[in-house]
């Protein structure tokens, strides 16, 4: 039988789980600066003071939510994927997928555009999350961009992988602004795919759908 003291800490996971949740859904549909803590605190049916022994402030919430994003998509694109070292082919596509199932989410794309040009200041909440981030994308991407490279699967193969990291991840974050302002106008994964042909030798891979992640 658990002991006591585990049972609470499962319990209390079990509702900061809730709460990320509940605030995830709120950001996503409501938007960040509209949402109070309060709201949420009703939305997942715990006390303002249960609500701040997990998240004593809006943005230690907000880099919860921020995290909870990332895990969603792991787990829906990239979870058992051969990882961008081993398979760049496989790890554009499921870009692509990814970029596609965005367009089904635009609180949080919204969300995520407000915030990386907001959090350029070193002092806003989530400036050390988005540099992490943009590190690791960039990262990936020029690994993926590697292996095509060793495969002979890029058109030029003296192209530098990093500064075409960096330029994927503008065209994304650049294409969701657009699709943001104009969503009937602007095919986000169409034009990656385009893009990503223009560099590639050889078509992506389909990449078989999964069922959304759940929380």
């Amino acid at each position: 039988m658990p002991e006591p003291s585990s049972r609470g800490y499962a319990s209390g996971r079990r509702r900061r789980d809730q709460v990320v949740s509940a605030a995830f859904t709120a950001f996503g549909t409501v938007g960040y600066r509209q949402t109070s803590m309060s709201q949420i605190a009703a939305d997942c049916g715990v006390s303002r003071a249960g609500l701040f022994h997990h998240f004593p402030t809006k943005e230690s919430l907000l880099e919860a939510v921020l995290d909870e994003r990332d895990r969603r998509h792991s787990l829906r694109f990239f979870e058992g994927a051969p990882g961008p070292g081993r398979d760049g082919l496989d790890h554009f596509a499921r870009l692509v997928a990814l970029t596609g199932a965005n367009a089904t989410t635009p609180g949080i794309v919204s969300l995520y555009a407000v915030l990386s040009a907001e959090a350029t200041d070193p002092a806003h909440p989530a400036h050390a999350y988005f540099v992490r981030r943009y590190e690791n994308s960039r990262r990936h991407l020029t690994m993926a961009f590697e292996d095509l490279r060793s495969r002979g699967l890029l058109r030029d193969p003296s192209v530098d992988g990093l500064r075409l990291a960096e330029e994927i991840i503008a065209i994304m974050d650049g294409l969701q602004i657009q699709w943001l302002l104009s969503p009937t106008a602007v095919d986000m994964p169409g034009r990656l795919r385009e893009r990503l042909s223009e560099i590639i030798r050889v078509d992506l891979p389909d990449v078989p759908p999964t069922p959304a992640a759940e929380v």
